[in-house]
């Protein structure tokens, strides 16, 4: 009973200690956090772990030091050592996530040609969850190894982890190629958070990137989720890979007769009218002349793909009204010809040139170069005594 007696003053002395301690440090991390947005940043997120580690730590060193031997003096210290495992656990990956986000508010993505900036975001997002999973999984592995059964465990658990591995990487094998994958993507710099990719026929941006999967924002506001494996196995168009200007296209068919030169001044003034060009390139190309009509391609240039995607529809819309209003007649026409002929004779035998009964009319027959490429796509050729059976 006096152990007992000892230890609780000892506890509520050391707590209060504690916590005095913490509250002068924090006023004065939150002094220096007026000035400064790493120490505001650190006042706000580790005041609560910070708290908690401090007060069982001395809580845990002033019933070891000043209690006597007293009941469930085991079973107390062993509970306080694994709180205080769990709380500088949380403290270190507390700090280590203010670490992480003011690298974050430093390369910030809203700004012009962030593509250095956005791999950035990547690879910290992707350490943040790794280094979360890390952290927790030492965490437990050091609250299990105070107990001395689990230790004792150990050593014959050593002799079959071997066998373990290996049928738990055959069971997972999926699950570890992605995570695996994951790692890849983030520092392969192959994709980057806010890239803008066409995959699966999907024009979108990567919206979130994990261990385990991808998240493509489609353009209309779907969500496209991928295994990471997908994008380290198949092939996929990244737009933005090393910048964000793209070029884009707008095609209209035409008449023979269209006078192209007006059209290309056209689409000139159309451009530089526009804020969404970027006075990079503003061409247009006749691409093909088949079937009566020709077509036109007009090839512009915009900073990014959603700017692009406007600026194409923009120049296709006024390509279409100027011609229908000022070169009406070169919109496409249907020509034939029309004429009347008069039958011809029968002729009885014999053909006037070339006909089904020439070899000029022949592929697998008819000739010893016929003969030898029937032989091969259709048989052997039966001989002159075969063919009269």
């Amino acid at each position: 009973m006096t152990s007992v007696m000892t230890a609780l003053p000892a506890a509520v002395g050391a707590a209060a200690v504690a916590l005095l301690f913490v509250e002068t440090v924090h006023r004065v991390t939150l002094r220096l956090g007026r000035r400064s947005p790493l120490a505001a940043d650190l006042a706000r997120k580790l005041h609560r772990p910070f708290l908690i580690s401090v007060t069982l730590l001395a809580v845990q060193q002033a019933i070891r030091i000043w209690a006597g031997d007293f009941p469930g003096r085991s079973g107390v210290m062993h509970a306080l050592v694994l709180c205080c495992i769990a709380g500088f656990a949380w403290l270190v990956g507390a700090m280590l996530l203010v670490l992480e986000d003011m690298t974050l508010a430093r390369w910030r993505t809203d700004v012009p040609d962030n593509r250095r900036r956005r791999r950035i975001k990547t690879q910290v997002v992707m350490l943040r969850r790794v280094t979360v999973a890390g952290i927790v999984v030492l965490t437990a592995g050091v609250m299990l190894m105070t107990f001395p059964a689990v230790r004792a465990l150990g050593a014959s658990v050593l002799g079959t982890a071997g066998l373990i591995t290996v049928v738990a990487a055959l069971a997972a094998q999926s699950t570890l190629g992605n995570m695996f994958a994951g790692m890849q993507l983030a520092f392969s710099d192959a994709i980057r958070v806010d890239d803008v990719v066409v995959v699966e026929q999907e024009w979108g941006r990567i919206e979130e990137i994990t261990l385990t999967y991808v998240v493509v924002q489609v353009w209309d506001d779907r969500r496209l989720i991928l295994p990471t494996s997908y994008f380290t196995t198949k092939p996929f168009q990244n737009w933005t890979r090393t910048g964000s200007a793209v070029l884009g296209t707008a095609e209209i068919d035409v008449d023979w007769s269209t006078p192209v030169e007006p059209v290309r001044g056209e689409l000139q003034r159309v451009c530089e009218s526009s804020e969404l060009w970027d006075g990079r390139v503003c061409v247009l190309q006749i691409t093909e002349a088949t079937d009566g009509r020709v077509r036109l391609r007009a090839l512009v240039s915009a900073n990014d793909a959603a700017a692009l995607w406007d600026l194409r529809c923009l120049v296709r819309e006024r390509l279409v009204g100027w011609i229908w209003q000022h070169q009406r007649a070169a919109l496409p026409r249907l020509r034939a010809e029309v004429e009347a002929v008069a039958p011809e004779p029968v002729r009885v035998g014999g053909h006037a040139g070339p006909g089904p009964s020439s070899d000029a009319a022949r592929v697998f027959s008819g000739g010893l170069d016929g003969d030898t490429r029937g032989v091969v796509f259709g048989g052997p050729v039966p001989a002159a005594s075969e063919r009269k059976e």
